[in-house]
């Protein structure tokens, strides 16, 4: 058995994607209409057949007060691994990404929580070691 989608969930597809395809360099796998939404995922430029991402409608009440409960509470949705933390920081602060913690060192990991604009947190993680 393999992981093949994990998803978000997002208040705009299309605002998800510019982000995480022009700020983030994710690239389009999958974007099929279905009705007033799509089938909408992005995968890593590194690994072109790896995980991918679904862009997911919060559209399901229950989709929304999970998003609004993690948001209010400051907690990451989901986690991207980087292998330099600090310039991948720096770059995405180029592009005009928030962050809502800094590069923090936690013992085993360097973790660091960037807003997606679409309802989500997002932390990046550089493990040591």
């Amino acid at each position: 058995m393999k992981m093949y989608i994990k998803s978000i969930v997002v208040d705009d597809q299309q605002k998800a994607l510019d982000f995480y395809t022009d700020k983030l360099g994710f690239t389009v796998k999958h974007d099929i209409p279905l009705g007033e939404f799509r089938w909408l995922t992005v995968v890593s430029k590194e690994e072109p057949d790896g995980v991918e991402l679904g862009l997911e409608p919060n559209q399901h009440p229950a989709s929304r007060t999970f998003q609004a409960a993690l948001m209010a509470d400051n907690i990451p949705f989901t986690a991207f691994s980087v292998d330099d933390i600090e310039a991948e920081v720096k770059r995405l602060k180029g592009e005009g990404v928030e962050f809502t913690q800094p590069p923090t060192d936690v013992g085993s990991a360097i973790i660091a929580v960037f807003n997606d604009t679409c309802g989500n947190l997002i932390q990046l993680i550089e493990l040591k070691g």
